[in-house]
């Protein structure tokens, strides 16, 4: 008997905010969205740990021209941190390589805290997807094979100690993109003198987006499919926070073609480009007063005329 036919993959444009659940990678969460939608394309904005929970925004169709817009975005995170205990990958799913006593007090981490608040210099895990020579790092420490790594600049905009239960704790973490949380953790751990290691991680913000707003992939399911769409938000949800710039039809028809027009106003890396009918691509404005198209969404010219 042959299987039953699926149906073929529909064209779907916007936002989804998951809520990631434990112990399954970005890739394998996304794979299930976009079954659960149907859609013909779909990707993500940079990638959660199988060990960390929550939000996780997929983009669909149209929207996965923007996805790199969120790589640069700051991050907010809820981080269980386990104090006495130090691994090799600098979290919980490491192979144990020391265990201390606990002696520290809540007081004690919170006195800590400030020494990584700010600019710094942060190095990088050796479990982590970054390459050398083409190699993932993650591989060669497999292999028992520790090389040197650049220090990279990243910035802690908050930390606050939000529960405390002996020789574990929460921790509220703001930060810049391309901060290791789990480096972080052992970081506090060795300055406190027990060690440490990140036991739980759940991202709560990317750049505008929060967590609150997202959804499960359970919750989706038990939706009729007919009412999965009303879940997404419109792809310049990824731009929110970038000025908008509203342009009558005339203009909206030049950029269109590429060209770039003429623009009296603030000079602005990357803004988002809104016509008489909405949202139709992204623009950077120049110091010498010019407002140039730099990614246009592939129904721009329907949208907006």
């Amino acid at each position: 008997m042959n299987a039953p036919r699926r149906p073929p993959r529909r064209k779907v444009d916007g936002v989804l905010l998951l809520d990631k659940p434990l112990g399954i990678s970005s890739n394998a969460a996304l794979q299930q969205a976009r079954r659960l939608f149907n859609a013909a394309k779909a990707g993500h904005t940079g990638t959660l740990d199988p060990l960390a929970t929550g939000l996780l925004p997929l983009c669909f169709g149209e929207a996965t021209k923007f996805a790199g817009e969120l790589l640069h975005a700051d991050k907010g995170y809820c981080a269980t941190v386990q104090l006495g205990v130090v691994t090799d990958t600098a979290d919980a799913e490491g192979r144990v390589l020391e265990t201390r006593p606990v002696t520290v007090d809540a007081a004690q981490v919170r006195a800590v805290l400030p020494r990584f608040m700010g600019l710094q210099q942060q190095v990088p895990p050796m479990y982590s997807a970054l390459k050398r020579d083409g190699t993932p790092l993650y591989e060669l420490a497999r292999q028992g094979i520790e090389v040197a790594r650049t220090p990279r600049a990243i910035t802690i905009h908050s930390l606050e100690l939000s529960a405390w239960s002996g020789d574990r704790f929460n921790l509220a973490v703001a930060c810049s993109k391309g901060t290791y949380v789990r480096t972080l953790a052992a970081d506090i751990g060795q300055a406190l003198g027990c060690g440490a290691h990140l036991a739980a991680l759940r991202r709560t913000r990317v750049g505008m987006l929060d967590v609150r707003n997202a959804i499960s992939l359970e919750s989706i399911d038990n939706l009729p499919a007919a009412r999965r769409d009303e879940l997404l938000m419109p792809p310049d949800a990824l731009l929110a926070d970038l000025p908008a710039v509203l342009l009558p039809e005339q203009d909206v028809a030049h950029l269109l073609l590429g060209q770039p027009i003429r623009w009296a106003a603030a000079p602005a890396a990357r803004c988002r480009l809104t016509g008489p009918r909405g949202f139709f691509g992204l623009g950077e404005i120049s110091a010498d007063g010019w407002l140039r198209p730099k990614r246009l969404m592939a129904t721009a010219a329907d949208v907006c005329r």
